[in-house]
């Protein structure tokens, strides 16, 4: 089933020296979503560079000069009007894996993986190598970490969340896929938008790969249901910024996001 969603996010600078700055906020094509219309504007206007990187993200480089940016980013979106349920699927045994998925196994900078293989086990115990361990330790972190809109301003990492036991959708992604990765199922981090996040912000979660193909978890929602659109993939949030300074003068001052159905019609794809 498909939902068409209007997506949009709106940010507001004060620059108080000229800075470099790299944005991912264009939704990624090439998966299952339709972008059917996207404006994105930047006053004052400026040269933009974009760029597509290693993931496939499309990124816009740009120089802002001193006083105040206005970024505004909207597209309207055929996607699935909920995320795929597939208990059984199995494992991929890493001699079969695709070459571009094989990074999502490894260690990185906020998902620790190497150091919780004893945990994961613990957790999967006799479950079925796949789908069915992953849907573990997604049951496992919404027990044991609490979900807290607004409690970190930074990323922090696997570790140290499973530590301190709360923290934001990046911070409880982030230790989905450290536990995945641990018992060699590939996990990738996801940011984008989705419908009726409550407070509304830009979202993540992760998805794992099982069974051939990439399938959607999100350890901060009961079930699956609400269109998802997404923005960018990477190992972890150090991949898939919504933008990235260089240097001290560049002051985010007022960030809007919103999520819109655009008719109450869904139709099968």
């Amino acid at each position: 089933m498909s939902i068409k969603l209007r997506v949009s996010c709106n940010l507001r600078f004060k620059i108080e020296d000229a800075s470099a700055l790299i944005f991912k906020l264009r939704p990624f094509r090439g998966i299952n979503q339709w972008i059917m219309r996207e404006m994105y504007t930047i006053k004052p206007s400026v040269p933009v560079i974009e760029s597509t990187d290693s993931y496939g993200n499309s990124c816009q480089r740009l120089v802002a000069p001193k006083g105040n940016l206005v970024i505004h980013s909207s597209a309207e979106v055929i996607t699935a009007a909920h995320a795929d349920f597939a208990s059984g699927l199995d494992f991929v045994e890493i001699q079969f894996l695709p070459n571009d998925v094989l990074p999502f196994l490894l260690p990185s900078r906020y998902c620790e993986s190497d150091r919780f293989g004893e945990l994961a086990r613990d957790i999967v115990a006799d479950a079925l190598p796949g789908y069915d361990q992953v849907s573990l330790i997604v049951y496992w972190i919404r027990a044991s970490i609490q979900y807290l809109p607004g409690s970190s301003d930074i990323p922090l990492s696997a570790m140290e969340i499973y530590s301190r036991r709360f923290g934001v959708c990046r911070d409880l992604a982030h230790v989905g896929i450290a536990l995945c990765r641990s018992i060699s199922i590939p996990a990738r981090f996801v940011a984008g938008y989705l419908q009726g996040l409550e407070p509304m912000d830009l979202h993540a979660w992760f998805e794992v790969y099982v069974g051939g193909r990439w399938y959607t978890f999100d350890p901060t929602q009961a079930d699956l249901s609400g269109g998802r659109v997404v923005v960018a993939f990477g190992r972890d949030a150090a991949d898939v910024p919504v933008f990235h300074q260089f240097g001290l003068g560049c002051i985010l001052s007022a960030m809007v996001v919103k999520v819109e159905q655009l008719d109450g019609h869904l139709s099968k794809v």
